[in-house]
């Protein structure tokens, strides 16, 4: 890498860590080098790509951290793109990853809470709740409906998270729910990454990097 290339590199680091407070510069730069390998040579109409589309990051979702469900990673994308441009940016690479990676148990409520709110009304409706519940479930082979129980389990969650009893999910009734069972936080479907996959990413950008 060449020192005007260290030098840029520095430069966004020192904006971008501004805002990714649960990274230091030097892993900050680490994670705009390990953005711009796998960005690559994207391009659109001959023009360079502003970020990661959703193909890409639905990629490293499911190869790096191993997630399976096309709703969800579909959910992660949505709230790591925050400008909503169908892209994340280098910024909101960092920023996301921030969360995903070593978030808060406040900051994740409001990650998976964002996953979970399909249409961004700022609610988890039953029908959303189905949709993901029913994606994320492993299918049984019986004669019963599976959809009956799923829509079992719907109102087993709304009689469980729903505190104001209006049939859907505000944030208020989500972050009430988890903070009293910190298992609810993924109730509806993996959407942050297991120990072991966070071990290896950060193994893999922040320390084989500093070794070569």
């Amino acid at each position: 890498m060449s020192a005007m290339n260290r030098k840029v590199i520095q430069t966004l680091a020192e904006t971008i860590s501004k805002h990714a407070e649960h990274f230091n510069k030097t892993e900050v730069e680490f994670l705009i080098r390990e953005f711009n390998v796998l960005l690559g040579e994207q391009t659109v109409s001959g023009r360079a790509v502003p970020g990661l589309d959703r193909g890409t990051f639905r990629s490293i979702l499911h190869n790096i951290f191993g997630m399976t469900d096309d709703m969800i990673m579909d959910g992660v994308f949505r709230t790591f793109d925050k400008d909503n441009d169908s892209f994340v940016s280098m910024k909101e690479w960092v920023e996301g990853l921030s969360v995903f990676l070593r978030g808060t148990l406040e900051e994740q409520i409001k990650y998976c809470f964002h996953v979970y709110d399909l249409n961004g009304d700022n609610y988890v409706s039953r029908e959303e709740m189905f949709h993901m519940l029913k994606n994320s479930l492993i299918r049984q082979p019986t004669e019963e409906d599976p959809d009956e129980g799923i829509k079992d389990l719907v109102e087993i969650t709304l009689k469980k998270m729903d505190y104001d009893h209006d049939g859907r999910l505000s944030f208020t009734d989500f972050e009430k729910s988890v903070r009293e069972e910190n298992l609810l936080l993924e109730a509806f479907g993996t959407c942050l990454p297991d120990t072991t996959s966070i071990e290896s990413f950060e193994h893999h950008v922040f320390q084989e990097q500093l070794e070569e």
